[in-house]
């Protein structure tokens, strides 16, 4: 499980009037749904236990935690990518978009960004301020990993919701990922949540007849 060394660390080091931000993102494979990013300023005084990459946590342990770090976070957001801007921007460009809508709706306004992922210079002017990139930061930094479970838990809910919207697709238990949500398409063609711009059609004839 993750403390807060490395953000303590940036603090000191930068002379931090705000701690800085994690932002992580997800949903960036599924066939259907919304990218979602999340964006969160821990409080370097009440840091929740537990912290870990999402993917490595339960459903039951996520929710938990999300519970815990909206409630005791110094500030928190989530905000989304839709189909459309996907095929629009590309996935990578339409992550960082939702990004940085997330990070612009925190309060304070954090000076430094602490991604997950690989230093993108072509995008990263979309996240609005200065940012550091850690590979596989979700299971480095307790502000990414933070991030993390807002982002998967907030998309999560949102892939219930357009299961009933849609029935027939399993939204709800395959959140549009691996080969139930192919087959799916497949068996019932595209909704408009699915991302067009991915040739669907060509991904579900690797299925075969």
């Amino acid at each position: 499980m993750l403390d807060y060394s490395a953000e303590a660390a940036l603090i000191a080091e930068l002379e931090l009037s705000v701690p800085p931000a994690g932002v992580d993102e997800a949903g960036r494979g599924p066939v259907a749904g919304p990218v979602t990013a999340a964006a969160v300023i821990l409080d370097p005084e009440d840091v929740p236990a537990g912290l870990a990459d999402s993917k490595t946590l339960s459903a039951a342990r996520r929710g938990e935690l999300a519970a815990e770090i909206r409630r005791r976070s110094l500030a928190w957001a989530v905000a989304s990518a839709c189909p459309g801007e996907i095929a629009r921007c590309n996935i990578l460009g339409a992550a960082f978009n939702a990004m940085g809508r997330a990070l612009a709706a925190l309060e304070p306004r954090p000076a430094l960004a602490l991604v997950d992922g690989n230093r993108q210079e072509r995008h990263r002017e979309r996240l609005g301020v200065e940012a550091r990139f850690y590979i596989r930061g979700d299971g480095r930094l307790a502000s990414i990993a933070a991030a993390g479970i807002l982002a998967k838990v907030g998309r999560d809910e949102v892939m219930e919701r357009l299961d009933a919207l849609y029935p027939g697709y399993g939204f709800a238990a395959n959140k549009g990922y691996g080969r139930p949500a192919l087959e799916a398409l497949r068996r019932l063609g595209p909704t408009p949540i699915h991302r067009w711009s991915w040739a669907a059609v060509q991904q579900t004839e690797l299925l075969g007849d």
